[in-house]
């Protein structure tokens, strides 16, 4: 699996700032929480000095002013429920901000992936790319929740505090930020290693996403050649290093957070009471201001241990958003078209022109290939596995982009067409069809609101596959599991032939469309096929050459060139690749093989 270089510190505040940009569309909303964070802090630091005032000017031998008394209690009473209200909103106010701050992301990266192009996802496993858009934003996400708003509450408290500690001991103040450095070194000696710990903890989290993608997906295999026990030990040893590497994010951070400011706390606690102590050997001391000091350091202290609870939140999040923007910032998308206008594909003629193309840009798979099909004509690729057939598909339906050669529809290139036009005039019917969640009708539709019922159920008759959807439960809104599971290969078939015939494309591209299909189905389709191609350009990859033979060219390839070329009868004659391939799969041995 591919593996992130290490984030720098540079790299993180790069990406720190990156993420602050989605906060712009809610600077009212951030105004309006920072002004009750603010009421929050003040309410709780003037509590305390309210207390002070209470034992200092109140609490006294013999002395009981009850009016004095009453309103202090009256006040603090209502400062709590002040405090816990405005809190209330507060929260709520920044949970509301993080949640639609995550919505978006989550947005520009799904939307991101759809346009991302084949080269991508020929190279990253599924599970490590649904990793990126759930795990790692949901990491984000934690950030937003509770990072960002501690430290904007750190920062706050930390002013407040400093402000209400100088009004009661200037001396005792500036010692106590002496402290400030110490939590500062924590910090960077945090960050420096965390980073590291954390990237490492992604990217094994990815990876067993990834292998449980792959064990989904291909269950029924896995089963069939009992291939269970090897899963689950490859499963266990990605599992195993997932662990190692999370006990050892929470040992560093159980040595350095916690404990540690624990330590600080206490040793600043001990110094208060030290000097309060030395204080009182020349004068009294008001009971009052050592109950507020040692209370305003502990509020000092109770928001800094947060931050440095949350810092771990915090780079889990930064390593995260770094997959997240790699994933977003990646170069390959899919081919774009020029922006032209009044282009259309009015009757379909397709001609490659000396078209050569490499997957990796080093080995071709495409060597000079160059044929015409006219409109309404049907051009067959033929050939054995790895010859390029495929290839051509992939080329033509804009899947992968080409360097070299051209590609024409009705006279026009292939990359000057527009992207909404290419996809409504071409019509693709793969080997192993996909079905969405959903129902039959919506398959058929693919949420075509300009379709109606009619014409879906019109495609399905067109293609006969009506016989089999009337037989079912629910008809046309029959359920559809996940890829159409509980379907027969044929059926899945028969409804990608509906969907496709439904759009009415001028183009047909079938890549081994029969080739799922059981002999009787495909006896029943092939009239279905004709009528489909029928005044439609239509390039088909076959391996049953028996429904090719009324092709008007068919093309033979091998290790990515054209070989022979021509009609069925024609080929024969010649007595080549397409003769020896025949001959096989009719189970005729002879001489000539």
């Amino acid at each position: 699996m591919e593996k992130q270089p290490k984030l720098t510190a540079k790299d993180q505040f790069k990406v720190f700032k990156r993420l602050m940009r989605y906060t712009i569309p809610h600077k009212v909303s951030i105004t309006i929480a920072l002004s009750l964070l603010i009421l929050t802090i003040t309410g709780s630091i003037v509590g305390p000095l309210i207390i002070q005032s209470f034992i200092d000017n109140n609490l006294t031998p013999l002395y009981f002013p009850k009016n004095e008394v009453m309103t202090l209690a009256l006040v603090y009473i209502g400062l709590q429920v002040f405090i816990v209200t405005v809190s209330y909103f507060q929260l709520l106010r920044f949970q509301d901000i993080s949640l639609k701050i995550i919505q978006q992301m989550r947005i520009d990266v799904f939307t991101k992936v759809h346009g991302l192009g084949m080269r991508y996802f020929d190279r990253t496993p599924a599970g490590s790319i649904v990793s990126r858009v759930t795990n790692d934003t949901e990491s984000i996400k934690e950030m937003f929740t509770s990072v960002v708003v501690t430290f904007l509450q750190a920062i706050l408290v930390l002013i407040g505090v400093f402000i209400a500690l100088f009004s009661l001991d200037v001396k005792l103040t500036f010692a106590s930020m002496l402290l400030l450095p110490l939590f500062l070194t924590i910090i960077i000696v945090y960050r420096r290693y965390s980073a590291d710990f954390y990237q490492d903890l992604r990217e094994r989290l990815s990876q067993l996403n990834a292998k449980i993608a792959e064990s989904l997906s291909g269950m029924g295999m896995v089963q069939a050649f009992r291939q269970e026990e090897r899963l689950a030990k490859e499963f266990d040893n990605i599992n195993e290093g997932h662990y190692r590497a999370g006990m050892r994010n929470i040992k560093f951070d159980s040595v350095l957070l916690g404990p540690f400011i624990d330590l600080l706390y206490a040793l600043a606690i001990v110094c208060v009471l030290g000097y309060f102590g030395f204080m009182s050997l020349d004068s009294a001391v008001e009971v009052g201001i050592i109950y507020a000091f040692t209370t305003l350091i502990g509020r000092l202290f109770q928001p800094v241990q947060q931050v440095m609870q949350r810092l771990s939140i915090f780079q889990q999040a930064l390593v995260s958003a770094s997959r997240v923007f790699k994933l977003m910032d990646d170069p390959d998308m899919e081919p774009a078209q020029k922006e032209t206008v009044n282009k259309e594909i009015p009757k379909g003629t397709i001609e490659f022109k000396d078209v050569t193309f490499s997957y990796d840009g080093k080995n071709d798979v495409l060597k000079n290939i160059s044929f015409t099909a006219n409109a309404g004509e049907t051009v067959a690729l033929v050939g054995h596995t790895g010859s390029g057939k495929s290839s051509i598909i992939n080329l033509l339906m804009r899947f992968y982009e080409y360097n070299k050669g051209e590609i024409l529809i009705d006279g026009v290139s292939l990359k000057d067409l527009p992207k909404e036009e290419l996809r409504k005039k071409i019509g693709l019917v793969l080997q192993d069809p996909f079905l969405f969640y959903g129902d039959i009708e919506s398959n058929i539709r693919l949420h075509n609101k300009e379709m109606s019922s009619e014409e879906v159920r019109a495609a399905a008759e067109f293609v006969q596959a009506n016989e089999f959807i009337e037989k079912l439960p629910d008809k046309y809104a029959q359920k559809v599991t996940e890829r159409g599971s509980t379907f027969s290969s044929g059926q899945r078939q028969l409804v990608a032939f509906a969907r496709t015939i439904a759009t009415n494309p001028k183009i047909l591209v079938l890549d081994e469309a029969t080739a799922n299909i059981d002999t009787e189905t495909e006896v029943a389709i092939q009239a279905s096929l004709e009528k489909m191609r029928k005044g439609r350009t239509t390039i088909a990859i076959a391996h049953r050459l028996s429904t090719i033979q009324d092709a008007e060219l068919i093309l033979v390839l091998h290790q990515g060139e054209i070989v022979e070329r021509g009609n069925h009868q024609h080929l024969l004659a010649q007595k080549g690749l397409y003769y020896m391939m025949y001959q096989l799969q009719n189970g005729i041995m002879d001489d000539a093989i």
